[in-house]
């Protein structure tokens, strides 16, 4: 999703040594403008929310090594996390939760098939159903 997006470079991070990073990319805007942008990625079911303080913690982990962040996940922020994430003086970062993502799948079709569907009109057969 990232590449199709427009990052280049994209690293992932070794599992379990990644220091609360990820992913390392760089997103060109032109050909004189570029950040580096460190992303962190948590697969959740929906039950409990990304909380502040780990929005913190990746904050922390960004410090002095990028421009800019984000932060996936398959469940969702709380209002903490999204206001934490938003905080003034400190660097961005992007939220991206589970409809966010399954939004950017349906823009760019990145593994998806389109489905054709019908649905019944029950007032044209109306006039067959008579007796």
């Amino acid at each position: 999703m990232l590449r199709e997006n427009g990052f280049e470079n994209l690293r992932l991070t070794s599992r379990g040594k990644d220091g609360g990073i990820d992913g390392i990319s760089t997103l060109r805007i032109n050909p004189f403008v570029s950040f580096k942008v460190l992303f962190q990625c948590k697969r959740y079911n929906g039950k409990y929310p990304i909380k502040r303080e780990q929005i913190g913690d990746f904050r922390n982990a960004m410090l002095g090594r990028a421009d800019k962040g984000i932060f996936i996940t398959t469940g969702y922020f709380s209002a903490d996390a999204e206001r934490e994430a938003n905080r003034e003086g400190v660097p961005p970062i992007e939220l991206v939760d589970c409809e966010k993502l399954i939004e950017m799948f349906e823009k760019t079709e990145l593994g998806l098939k389109a489905v054709t569907t019908y649905e019944i009109e029950l007032q044209f057969f109306e006039k067959y159903m008579k007796i």
